[in-house]
C-alpha cells in the first residue's frame, strides 16, 4: 500500500494566479472569513486545494452573478463552504452584549423592552445568530451607557498605521459592515461602511457630534428629518449628528463610504 502523500500547500501568489484576483483581494476575503490560509514560522500564508476552490467560487459569484461581498458570505455558508465560527465579528458583539447585560444583573425582557425590541430578537443577537442594525445598536449602546466603538472591543493601544486586515469589524445589521480604520485616544473617528444592495441603518437616530462622508464606490441616500439626499461615488456630504438621519443603499451594487465622525461617539 502507498502512503499517503503530504497535503500540498500554495502561497498567495499562486492562488492569486489560479482564482484570477490579485494577492490584496485574497487578503481582503481572507477578513471576511472566505480562507483559512495555515501561517508558517515566517508568518506566510500556505493554502490548500479546498481554499482555492472557495475562492474560485467567491469569483465567480463576483464577477459573473454580480453578488456583494457580505451576500458572497452568505451563500457559501448556506452550502457549507464557509464555516459560522469564523464569524469573529458577530460572535464578540454577542459576548460582549451579553456581559454588559448580566453585569448589571438585567433580564433579556428587561433591556428589550428598554430598546423597544423582542426578547428574542435580542437572544439571537446576544447568541451570534442574528446581528443588529446601526439604530438598533445605537439604542443599546445608550442603555447601556456606553459607545458602539466598544462592541469593536479596541483592546490594542492607538497605532498610526493600520492594514487592511488589522481593522475591527463590526458587522451592524444584514448587509452592512463597519470596519474601523483608527482607534485609541482619537478626536475623528473614521470608518469604512461597506453597505449591500437595500441595507441600510434602519430607523433614524441621533447623537452628539458632526460627521463626513466621502462615497468611494456605489450609491448613498440619506435622510436628515424630511430631507432626502442621493449622493454618488466622489460626492461628500457633511451634517450634525444631532439631526436624525436613517441611510440605506439604493443600488444594485455594494456601496462603499468613508464615514468620519467627531468625536468619537459611535
Amino acid at each position: 500500500m502507498k502512503s499517503a502523500q503530504p497535503k500540498p500547500y500554495l502561497k498567495i501568489g499562486d492562488v492569486a494566479r489560479l482564482v484570477g484576483v490579485s494577492p490584496s483581494v485574497i487578503r481582503s476575503w481572507e477578513s471576511l472569513g472566505l480562507a483559512r490560509p495555515q501561517r508558517t514560522a515566517s508568518k506566510y500564508r500556505l493554502y490548500t486545494a479546498e481554499d482555492v476552490n472557495v475562492l474560485k467560487r467567491a469569483r465567480f459569484l463576483r464577477k459573473v452573478k454580480g453578488v456583494n461581498a457580505p451576500a458572497i458570505v452568505q451563500m457559501l455558508r448556506r452550502d457549507g463552504l464557509v464555516k459560522r465560527n469564523h464569524d469573529n465579528s458577530t460572535q464578540a458583539l454577542g459576548t460582549r452584549l451579553r456581559q454588559l447585560r448580566t453585569r448589571k444583573s438585567l433580564s433579556l425582557a428587561e433591556v428589550a423592552r428598554a430598546v423597544g425590541v423582542s426578547v428574542g430578537f435580542l437572544s439571537a443577537v446576544e447568541r451570534s445568530q442574528m446581528s443588529a442594525s446601526v439604530g438598533t445598536l445605537r439604542k443599546l449602546a445608550r442603555f447601556y451607557k456606553t459607545k458602539i466603538l466598544d462592541f469593536f472591543d479596541p483592546s490594542e493601544s492607538n497605532t498610526r498605521l493600520v492594514r487592511p486586515e488589522r481593522r475591527k469589524v463590526l458587522e451592524a445589521g444584514p448587509g452592512v459592515r463597519m470596519e474601523l480604520l483608527a482607534w485609541g485616544n482619537t478626536v475623528m473617528e473614521p470608518h469604512l461602511f461597506r453597505i449591500a444592495p437595500e441595507a441600510g441603518s434602519g430607523e433614524s437616530y441621533t447623537h452628539e457630534g458632526e460627521e463626513f462622508l466621502y462615497v468611494l464606490r456605489g450609491a448613498l441616500k440619506i435622510s436628515l428629518d424630511d430631507e432626502e439626499y442621493v449622493l454618488k461615488r466622489g460626492d461628500s456630504f457633511y451634517f450634525e449628528s444631532a439631526t436624525p438621519h436613517r441611510w440605506r443603499n439604493p443600488g444594485c451594487s455594494e456601496t462603499w463610504v468613508l464615514w468620519v465622525n467627531t468625536p468619537p461617539t459611535f
